[in-house]
């Protein structure tokens, strides 16, 4: 069974996920720290949505902030699209659609998403009861990691 129709079959069973985000020389953002929360559901037409609602806390905080995320997971032909609702479903951000790896075991962009200067790129690994999300965003401002996972 190929990596895609894996995750297909475990993208609805997912109900928490937590993160870590690390800035890395030459970023202005200084955006380190940890998040974790649970997800809602919603499918619908070949599609799952995330409905992320947690905290995040930035390194050197004894608060933290709360934080909501919707993402949009899209079943194609060899592929799944990742869209980011930020403002809305209707106005939804494409992100970049994610194909099998040469590994087997792992999906990776297509294509990098660039927004404005910034590139973004993802690597999907699947794991026992999850899976892994990590994120690149380089830019002139930017060099940002955040590993996510993501578990029943």
């Amino acid at each position: 069974m190929t990596a895609i129709i894996r995750l297909r079959r475990l993208l609805p069973s997912i109900r928490q996920f937590a993160f870590t985000a690390t800035s890395g020389p030459g970023s202005k953002t200084g955006w380190n720290g940890k998040g974790q929360g649970t997800l809602e559901i919603i499918e619908a037409n070949e599609q799952v949505r995330f409905v992320e609602t947690g905290q995040f806390l930035l390194d050197g905080q004894s608060r933290s902030v709360p934080m909501r995320n919707v993402y949009r997971w899209v079943s194609g032909d060899e592929r799944l699209s990742l869209l980011h609702e930020r403002r809305g479903p209707e106005a939804a951000v494409h992100l970049f659609d994610l194909v099998q790896a040469e590994d087997g075991e792992s999906l990776v962009n297509e294509a990098v998403h660039q927004c404005v200067d910034d590139a973004y790129s993802a690597k999907l690994t699947l794991r026992e009861g999850g899976f892994d999300l990590n994120w690149r965003i380089v830019g002139p401002k930017k060099n940002e990691t955040i590993d996510y996972q993501y578990r029943r």
